[in-house]
């Protein structure tokens, strides 16, 4: 059995054929756009060798199951080829056809990454084709997880495709985008019958496994640590715990562990980075039993070192809190009158410093505000519960 839980063969290739296929699509993928083939047209033929695979295999599994694909992938695409050519251009298509089997297996998924993550697309568009070329999830997974109509996601990905095709593949992509990307994917969550999460980790794992860029294991790092956590979260109707509130007893110590481990790796290289930074964070709070006993000092100097790497708004929103718990509620409200008035959540976290400096009226109406601008039901519900416990004491 494989970390994630699949069970595998002897090979180490998942011994269930569904997810086989689903693992060795994209590698197939790629090795079809390395060799030229325009994106859409690629993924068209692979299509169809998964599909004769699914007919055929069943009656025995090749040796080689990727090389079959391949092989198969490549002469779908060479039937295509001669159906649209002129007669006289087969003879030429034939002699030029590259032997079967994969080549160049190691970059196969940062090949696609970086092509899924083209400058030209929308971080929306991005996502959708990383699920899609990357993930291989079927449009109307990729569809249900993000609450739009199939035909809607199915629009998105071919306008995506088409950005893609007449690109190739032109040198190092930006690994920087691609980070961006994936964790777009992992705070997406769990929605319709997939899990987004995880399949940011399995994606970022395929990443790391390619790259010893310290930057991808800080990313890595920060989705286990969060994905530690998931358990606790939510109470069963839904509503959100807070995380000083949460029953750490839930959290994976396991994950936690291995979470740790990578960042320690990474930040052991002195190439820090954004995600290296906030893994940090996340550490600090896993590596505390209580949330009394939550390191904030050292907290706050890595949120200080985020801030020098980002100058975002939103990191200098989550310092305040920091500061807050560091230095006090006053020290807090001293530096949020920095932090522009229209960062998201900027109002929560003013009602929370007032409420610890003791100014439970302001808190109040704060928390009530908060609730009006939150960005989900259930911020909005934890919000207004703040509210009513101020008002009811």
């Amino acid at each position: 059995m494989t970390a994630s839980g699949t069970v595998s063969d002897a090979s180490g290739a998942p011994a269930d054929p569904d997810d086989l296929l689903r693992a060795l699509g994209p590698q197939v993928l790629a090795v079809l756009v390395r060799r030229g083939v325009e994106f859409a047209a690629a993924e068209d033929a692979v299509q169809e060798a998964l599909f004769e695979a699914v007919q055929r295999w069943p009656d025995g599994r090749p040796d080689d199951p990727k090389g079959w694909l391949v092989t198969v992938a490549w002469r779908k695409h060479l039937d295509v080829l001669r159906s649209e050519a002129a007669r006289r251009r087969r003879e030429l298509i034939d002699h030029a056809e590259p032997s079967a089997g994969p080549a160049e297996t190691g970059d196969d998924t940062l090949l696609l990454l970086f092509l899924c993550c083209h400058r030209d697309l929308t971080p929306s568009s991005a996502v959708a084709l990383t699920l899609r070329a990357v993930g291989g999830l079927t449009t109307r997974q990729i569809a249900e997880a993000y609450l739009v109509p199939e035909a809607t996601m199915a629009q998105r990905i071919s306008r995506a495709k088409r950005t893609v095709a007449a690109q190739g593949v032109q040198g190092p992509g930006d690994l920087g985008r691609v980070l961006r990307v994936l964790y777009l994917i992992f705070n997406e969550g769990y929605g319709g019958d997939v899990d987004l999460a995880a399949e940011a980790i399995r994606l970022t794992r395929q990443l790391a496994a390619g790259t010893q860029d310290p930057e991808v294991a800080g990313l890595l790092a920060l989705m286990l640590l969060h994905h530690a956590r998931r358990a606790s979260r939510f109470t069963p109707d839904g509503a959100l715990v807070p995380l000083a509130e949460q029953d750490r007893s839930r959290w994976d110590t396991v994950r936690i562990a291995e979470g740790i481990g990578i960042l320690q790796q990474a930040l052991a290289q002195d190439r820090v980075g954004e995600f290296q930074a906030q893994a940090a964070i996340a550490a600090l709070h896993a590596d505390a039993q209580r949330a009394e006993e939550t390191d904030w000092t050292q907290i706050l100097g890595w949120y200080d070192e985020l801030l020098a790497l980002t100058d975002s708004p939103v990191v200098a929103l989550n310092r305040v809190v920091a500061l807050g718990e560091a230095d006090g509620p006053l020290a807090g409200l001293r530096a949020l009158a920095a932090v522009p008035v229209d960062v998201p959540r900027r109002t929560a976290v003013s009602a929370h410093l007032h409420e610890r400096a003791g100014e439970a009226h302001t808190a109040r109406e704060e928390y009530l505000e908060a609730a009006r601008l939150a960005a989900s039901a259930a911020e909005r519900d934890h919000l207004t519960r703040q509210a009513a416990r101020l008002r009811d004491a």
